[in-house]
């Protein structure tokens, strides 16, 4: 899957959410993707946040994105 069409879909999964505080809409955001996403997909969008800071992902979504690799990062060092 290209990563236009996941920030697209991130950002749409976000605006779903846009309506709570910003707090809970990205934490919603988050548990989404955590949820439904695919491994695969996780990764891709955890390497365009790293390598391009996110670019094209709203508000929210840039939270919730930010969010989910820093837990996923912070797992993956403690299983080790």
């Amino acid at each position: 899957m290209t990563i236009q069409r996941l920030v697209y879909m991130a950002n749409q999964i976000a605006a779903f959410f846009a309506g709570e505080a910003k707090h809970k809409a990205a934490a919603a955001t988050a548990d989404h993707i955590s949820k439904f996403w695919d491994p695969r997909m996780r990764k891709q969008i955890f390497e365009h946040l790293a390598q391009h800071k996110g670019e094209g992902l709203s508000p929210i979504a840039l939270v919730a994105v930010q969010s989910l690799a820093a837990v996923t990062a912070t797992a993956a060092q403690t299983s080790r």
